[in-house]
């Protein structure tokens, strides 16, 4: 079975936020705010973002209280609180259906009522946090360094999530609990996971384009920061379509902004990836002599040895000696470059099924990164 990035069927979603903002109605008579006494009262934007902040993470879904102070600006004040406490927590942020708020007062005084809706309750939040202590405790080990952790969640999420092609499911409760979500949960489980291995990281709203889907769908991904530098990383379209277990693919996995916007975009304002990792591993290797080994298999893993030119292949006479080099050690697959088009590889893979009793060969293709080559996966 053969699969081109142009052949992709995978949908792209990102849940969309409702909000709902209620006409301001006549101001109440003084009386009426202060009859209420027994609520909260808060006197600022800040109080209120850590009111907020509060309920949600406890996912309240009303809140009330009395703001005392000037009430004309009372609507933008309210909305940028409600921003602002999302703001500060993106998991809770993507966790929220909708909102919508209203209030009733006088020119110094108001009631506020802000009821919020959740994709997922404080009891599947739980289960998350649960779960994901349990699987860092199996999947990070003590020695492990920050570029080994990023790489062992991201192969975790990969192997164990499948993408919802039903389009229902959102959060990272989903993808634990029934092993599919869409984009969304991807990258907030993949956020969860990072946090609590010590991985400051955030999750980037935008677009992603397949070439069968030139307009591009909403997406999100992750932006990771290690040693000070910043990169993308896309777990959702890291997991191959359809989905093969164990599979996993590196083409979105800590990449620059110019790598990541051939085919996505985003328009908020997200600190900058500048940095190809190729060279982070190739000078990690160098200054971290004791680990050099563990990069050196972290770049095996991630296939930097296409970006050698010394290692294109274009004839069965190039195929043969890496195929029987794979058979040696073990190997049932083999990735490699390939410098033509997608019939003549066909002729070289005939050849290569022919002459070195391989028996049926599945092949996966994609056009290699900023290059007219494919970068070719060969199963046997």
């Amino acid at each position: 079975m053969k699969r081109s990035r142009g052949k992709i069927i995978k949908l792209l979603f990102i849940g969309t936020l409702a909000v709902t903002v209620a006409a301001v109605p006549e101001p109440a008579n003084l009386s009426d705010v202060y009859a209420t006494s027994n609520k909260a009262v808060v006197k600022s934007v800040s109080a209120i973002q850590q009111k907020l902040l509060t309920a949600m993470s406890d996912r309240q879904s009303t809140v009330r209280f009395v703001y005392q102070g000037e009430t004309k600006s009372l609507k933008s004040q309210l909305k940028d609180a409600l921003d602002q406490a999302m703001a500060s927590d993106p998991y809770i942020h993507y966790t929220i259906a909708s909102y919508s708020y209203d209030y009733r007062g006088t020119s110094s005084s108001a009631n506020v009522t802000v009821r919020l809706s959740y994709r997922e309750t404080a009891e599947q939040t739980d289960y998350v946090n649960h779960h994901t202590e349990s699987i860092l405790k199996r999947i990070i080990k003590p020695s492990m360094n920050d570029h080994e952790k990023v790489k062992a969640i991201h192969d975790w999420v990969v192997r164990n999530l499948k993408y919802d092609t039903t389009l229902t499911k959102y959060t990272a409760y989903d993808g634990l609990y029934t092993g599919s979500t869409v984009c969304q949960g991807y990258s907030l489980l993949t956020y969860k996971l990072l946090k609590e291995a010590g991985i400051q990281n955030k999750i980037v709203e935008g677009t992603a384009y397949a070439s069968d889907n030139p307009k591009g769908q909403q997406h999100a991904w992750n932006l990771v920061l290690l040693d000070g530098k910043w990169y993308h990383m896309d777990t959702t379209w890291d997991d191959p379509v359809p989905d093969r277990d164990n599979e996993v693919s590196y083409t979105y996995y800590l990449r620059t902004d110019e790598q990541m916007g051939r085919d996505h975009t985003w328009i908020k304002s997200y600190p900058k990836a500048d940095t190809l990792y190729r060279n982070t591993l190739a000078n990690l290797a160098v200054e971290d002599r004791a680990r050099a080994g563990i990069y050196e298999e972290i770049k095996r893993d991630l296939e930097y040895q296409l970006y050698d030119s010394r290692s294109i292949v274009s004839s069965y006479g190039q195929l043969q000696p890496l195929v029987k080099a794979a058979k040696t050690a073990g190997d049932k697959k083999l990735v490699f470059r390939f410098d033509g088009s997608e019939k003549e590889l066909v002729n070289v893979l005939q050849q290569l099924q022919l002459k070195s009793n391989l028996g049926s060969i599945q092949y996966y293709h994609q056009v290699f990164e900023n290059t007219d080559d494919l970068r070719v996966q060969i199963i046997w």
